[in-house]
């Protein structure tokens, strides 16, 4: 290890960021890098190398079209990042990262393609990603495997805000191309009321606008759990079209979202489900935003959707707003949940005013019913879904 290696792996190790590392056909170096300095223990939560398919596609929770490619090191890089969270989800503890890289690199066989690696960081303000393209020949698989590394450890020193970057030695062959994306920038321009929405797919690609979203179960996610994932999936073979999770920042209940707690709930869908997060407090709003959508809401929600308090204790007001959802062709899928008295109730227990019962279908308890709420589990002192 070199002292320039050596003093930049003390940095990161005397920084409070806590990294959770995937990597897959390279990076095994900035693995060992990070051993051999003294503190590793106060830095890396866990490390992981996927190198059989199954493994990778295991971690993943999918298959991807390609195994190294610039996407998949994002979806490696935020499924790393959601895993951090769980594995350390005290309150106030340090802040986390996911780092991964996927890559194909010299072996003990000729390759065809060329050699190249995509190294990716999530963290919950940005992520950030670079892809190295490699002059095939010029370098044997430990020269390879070096730049690789060396590129992972700069990344990781960026996200954990420090200072200090190794040198990449590229040759004429060689290309390294750096992107990022900033989610905390979204956060605070959706706070002051300069965008209506974001969103965040599960790759990490932000979107600001022509988002048309099928099917959405909005939420304060607070935390994200497995009652959420599982009615998405019912909702989603029900009708046929993907359910997209939507954050609103303002509540008609709640005072508004900090930016800081805006990017922590979008955070924990990183790598795994798109998220979208907006200012719109109500269905209406919401139904102006993404015409055409389904609401997948429970029994407690669709409750609320249909009280005359909700609008301004006025039932003409109601009708009208469940009116103008008919007219952006918006409906809702509603599936039953416990009330707080212990007792199960489905679309059959709703109150709903002839002129707007088409807007409203089951999810039928055979299908979904999951006895859980995100307030039982913060009394518990319960981790959500990682």
């Amino acid at each position: 290890m070199t002292t320039a290696i050596n003093q930049l792996v003390q940095a990161i190790h005397d920084s409070p960021s806590r990294v959770m590392l995937v990597a897959a056909g390279a990076g095994t170096q900035a693995l060992s890098d990070l051993l051999g300095v003294a503190g590793a223990s106060r830095t890396l939560l866990e490390a992981l190398i996927p190198y059989s398919e199954a493994a990778f596609a295991d971690f993943l929770g999918q298959t991807p079209p390609q195994f190294v490619a610039s996407t998949t090191a994002r979806l490696l890089a935020g499924r790393a990042f959601t895993r951090a969270r769980w594995l350390d989800a005290e309150p106030n503890n340090p802040p986390v990262i996911g780092l991964a890289c996927t890559a194909t690199i010299v072996t003990d066989r000729p390759k065809r393609g060329e050699h190249r690696a995509y190294i990716a960081v999530w963290k919950a303000e940005r992520l950030l990603w670079h892809e190295l393209h490699l002059d095939k020949g010029a370098r044997d698989r430990a020269g390879e495997e070096n730049l690789v590394s060396r590129v992972m450890l700069n990344g990781l020193a960026q996200a954990a805000g420090i200072d200090i970057q190794l040198p990449i030695p590229l040759r004429a062959g060689d290309r390294l191309v750096v992107e990022t994306r900033d989610f905390a920038e979204k956060a605070t321009q959706l706070d002051r009321g300069e965008i209506d929405y974001f969103g965040v797919e599960d790759n990490g690609r932000i979107q600001t606008a022509h988002v048309r979203p099928q099917a959405i179960l909005s939420g304060a996610f607070n935390p994200l759990h497995n009652g959420h994932l599982r009615m998405a999936q019912a909702a989603a073979t029900l009708i046929g079209r993907p359910v997209t999770f939507e954050l609103a920042s303002v509540n008609v209940d709640k005072p508004p979202l900090s930016p800081v707690t805006i990017l922590d709930r979008v955070a924990q869908f990183a790598g795994r489900w798109p998220i979208i997060a907006s200012n719109a407090p109500t269905f209406v709003e919401k139904a102006r935003l993404f015409p055409g959508v389904t609401f997948v809401v429970g029994h407690d929600t669709a409750e609320r959707i249909l009280q005359p308090r909700y609008y301004q204790n006025s039932q003409e007001k109601m009708l009208d707003a469940l009116a103008e959802i008919r007219r952006q062709d918006g409906r809702f899928l509603v599936a039953g949940r416990v009330d707080r008295k212990g007792a199960f109730r489905n679309l059959a227990h709703l109150n709903i005013p002839a002129a707007a019962s088409d807007l409203f279908d089951p999810i039928p308890d055979t299908t979904f019913r999951e006895d859980i709420s995100s307030s039982q589990l913060r009394r518990a002192g319960q981790r959500g879904s990682r």
